[in-house]
């Protein structure tokens, strides 16, 4: 599965507490094909975790069997033909599930009674999925985007037609025009219950919204219910309700980059305000005292931003070169501090905004504005 997946509710199957051993996996890999190199580090990493299950005394032998199973059937559905960046395995006693990142991951084997998501949750707020519903009189579908990745989404009441609708044929002996349904009730009534599905969606999975179709359908939906009213930007233009998806990413492409430089903009703002309130953090440490604090209110970090600390007296001490030459993770080393930030911060209710590289160079790549 792809971050796009992760909906609210899977992360919260994900974290909840399982029968120990829950082992989590997680390998960088590269965007090439026939990669013999991670192919060996797949192996290496599958054959650690099954080592350290077969070595720990609280889990039984028919446990140990069974996840080193689990294990085992991860590993096979690994297609690295059509990798990304990064990899998740998770194996319990019974189940396994694999995860295809579109950003780097340390390598990591961790034995808890949870499954590890900070790289998970991070990769999908780095990636800024996005709704872009696209609406007529007599049908809409719904999109979900990443980047310049876009495909339909199907469930949650889309993609949804009326059950029927009626042209009015006196407007049209009187009038001589082509066959209109804005006017038709049953057309409000489709837009309403249109309007009802996204309320939901957006309420369970809150993301920005592209409105696509013609000015008489997008103002009727808009007339009828509330949600669209949360759209960042409108495209008015026929034919893209079925558009195929390269068609509408270039349509939807100049609302997109507007849509980025205005949140570039509103953050800025919202930083230099802070500062001047000495409502503000910077920096990898302060900010990650002040979100580990519950402090955050919005936390900015710019793309692709990463670092390895290592936990020194209670700050975060910068470490050279990769984890493994830091001494891997014993002594509180952390090859992936960003996405704890990340994942801490969304978990206690701060906005997470990510920016383009050198906007926070005056700030370490890494701000804060904080509650108090």
């Amino acid at each position: 599965m792809e971050t796009d997946a992760l909906t609210a509710g899977t992360l919260r199957e994900l974290r909840a507490t399982r029968p120990y051993p829950a082992v989590s996996l997680t390998m960088p890999t590269h965007r090439r094909p026939d990669n013999a190199q991670d192919a060996v580090r797949l192996r290496n990493l599958i054959a650690e975790a099954e080592r350290r299950v077969e070595n720990d005394p609280d889990a039984s032998r028919r446990t140990r069997m069974n996840i080193k199973g689990q294990l085992q059937r991860v590993a096979s559905e690994v297609d690295l033909r059509h990798s990304l960046d990064g990899l998740v395995m998770y194996a319990t006693e019974e189940d396994h599930q694999l995860w295809v990142l579109p950003r780097p991951v340390p390598e990591r084997v961790v034995i808890s009674d949870s499954f590890l998501t900070r790289n998970l949750v991070a990769a999908k707020a780095r990636a800024r999925p996005y709704w872009v519903l696209g609406v007529a009189a007599d049908r809409a579908r719904l999109w979900s985007g990443t980047g310049r990745s876009l495909h339909a989404h199907e469930g949650d009441g889309f993609p949804a037609e009326p059950e029927h609708l009626e042209w009015d044929p006196e407007r049209l002996e009187q009038i001589g025009d082509h066959p209109s349904t804005f006017s038709n009730e049953e057309t409000r009534r489709f837009l309403r219950s249109v309007d009802t599905a996204l309320a939901a969606l957006l309420g369970t999975d809150a993301r920005p919204l592209y409105l696509v179709g013609l000015p008489d359908a997008v103002g009727l939906l808009k007339e009828v219910g509330t949600a669209s009213d949360a759209a960042v930007a409108t495209v008015l233009k026929g034919g893209l309700v079925d558009a195929p998806e390269p068609t509408l990413l270039q349509e939807l492409a100049p609302a997109k980059e507007e849509f980025a430089r205005q949140e570039t903009q509103r953050v800025g703002a919202r930083l230099e305000e802070a500062r001047s309130r000495r409502t503000f953090a910077a920096g990898l440490d302060e900010v990650w005292e002040s979100v580990c604090e519950g402090r955050a209110e919005l936390v900015a970090v710019e793309e692709d931003y990463q670092r390895i600390v290592k936990v020194s007296e209670g700050h975060l001490v910068p470490v050279d070169g990769d984890g493994e030459q830091a001494g891997g993770f014993e002594g509180g080393v952390r090859e992936d501090i960003v996405d704890e930030v990340v994942e801490t911060a969304l978990d206690k209710g701060a906005e997470v905004v990510f920016l383009p590289p050198d906007t926070l160079a005056e700030h370490e790549r890494i701000a804060a504005v904080l509650r108090y």
